[in-house]
């Protein structure tokens, strides 16, 4: 059997996304041998279908506020080394035309293909090599740095990168190899979880709310002290939507979340009002002024109110009022990884250097993006991160 000839680099990077893509850019550009692997048959899988395919690259609010990990400080450091107007100015270098939604979110104009491109022409001009379905099969510490076990023959690098992200949506290929590396070397993993994912309810709940699916309105969504304000979606299994998914990277299984419907209204208010003017209109008749039609008229039936607004008392709209804007609802659980759009939790920051993204313990060894317990808000904020992370990394490999 022919042996295959161990080739070197000085760093190679496992996982062709978005931290991975950046790491290599930037290490390569400094002047570094790059070699960046990925099983999948094409580079930023995840940018791809983001953004509805539109790619919501980052956020301009982008702090350490918008992110969950066991320590909320971890984040700081390269967030505020590399910044969405960092990343801005790379898009308008290469001349991609984006656009600002809400709560300072950035979208390309045209694809999310338009920020692949980008940072394919980045890593060419820095020389990475870049090589598609490729199986890693071992990762092992050698005497200078690490061997890798490949598709392709052994790897030998000085330097070795973690970007494999998490394990949300696996059709795409997510695995939990990051993990596994992890604790290969003896780090710790804080315990991972689909987060930004749609919540799901029992049958009972779901049969009696099944008018509603397909119906979207303004909300509050709150879970303790942390609430979110956009879109709620009611579902054929349950509840999503922006503010939905965003709660769910708080929310465990055993709690109630309290939908607040049209916060930006007093609906008690508005149906007293209405009383007073024409007392002869019917409640779901001024409901439906602020709700979809089919909210307004589930929320009079499941409360028994009938007849005119003139028959009813302040207690009657009162309770109405209540079920509407402080309704508490106990998930049965979400859809998982599946759908979910990231990976709470990972590898425990307190091994990893925040600085460089080194593993304290295992010099050489880097851990960045999705795999590392460090969880972005919905709207831009985890390709931030990736990008944040990967950035500083790439700036310290040597």
């Amino acid at each position: 059997m022919e042996r295959r000839v161990t080739r070197k680099f000085d760093v190679v990077v496992l996982g062709a996304g978005a931290a991975g893509m950046m790491c290599a850019i930037r290490a390569g550009a400094r002047g570094r041998s790059v070699l960046l692997l990925d099983h999948a048959k094409a580079p930023g899988e995840k940018i791809r279908i983001s953004g509805g395919g539109r790619c919501n690259f980052t956020n301009i609010h982008a702090g350490a506020k918008n992110y969950l990990s066991s320590n909320p400080h971890f984040a700081k450091s390269a967030l505020a080394r590399y910044t969405p107007r960092d990343f801005l100015d790379m898009v308008e270098a290469h001349k991609i035309a984006w656009h600002e939604k809400t709560l300072g979110q950035l979208f390309c104009d045209e694809s999310a293909k338009d920020i692949i491109r980008m940072l394919l022409v980045e890593m060419k001009a820095a020389g990475v090599i870049l090589e598609l379905q490729k199986q890693v099969t071992s990762v092992e510490k050698a005497l200078d740095g690490f061997r890798i076990a490949t598709s392709e023959g052994p790897v030998e690098t000085a330097a070795l990168v973690i970007a494999t992200g998490g394990k949300s949506i696996p059709k795409m290929g997510a695995t939990g190899f990051a993990y596994e590396v992890a604790r290969q070397f003896g780090l710790k993993i804080t315990e991972p979880r689909p987060a930004l994912v749609p919540l799901t309810l029992d049958p009972n709940l779901l049969e009696k709310l099944s008018p509603l699916s397909g119906v979207s309105v303004a909300a509050e969504v709150r879970h303790g002290k942390t609430a979110f304000r956009e879109a709620l979606l009611f579902t054929h299994r349950g509840l999503s939507g922006p503010s939905v998914l965003q709660i769910s990277s708080y929310w465990r299984e055993g709690d109630d979340i309290t939908l607040v419907l049209e916060p930006d209204l007093d609906i008690a208010s508005m149906l007293k009002g209405a009383r007073k003017v024409n007392g002869r209109q019917a409640a779901q008749t001024v409901l439906a002024e602020a709700l979809p039609k089919r909210l307004a008229q589930f929320f009079v039936e499941t409360r028994g109110v009938t007849g005119h607004l003139a028959d009813l008392s302040d207690k009657v709209i009162d309770g109405l009022a209540s079920a509407i804007q402080s309704w508490a609802i106990r998930p049965a659980g979400s859809e998982g990884y599946r759908t979910a759009e990231v990976t709470l939790g990972g590898v425990d920051t307190s091994a990893l250097d925040s600085k460089t993204m080194e593993a304290k313990a295992v010099p050489g060894l880097y851990f960045i993006g999705e795999c590392v317990d460090v969880t972005g808000w919905l709207g831009g904020y985890n390709f931030q991160w990736a990008w944040a992370s990967g950035h500083v990394c790439g700036e310290a490999l040597s």
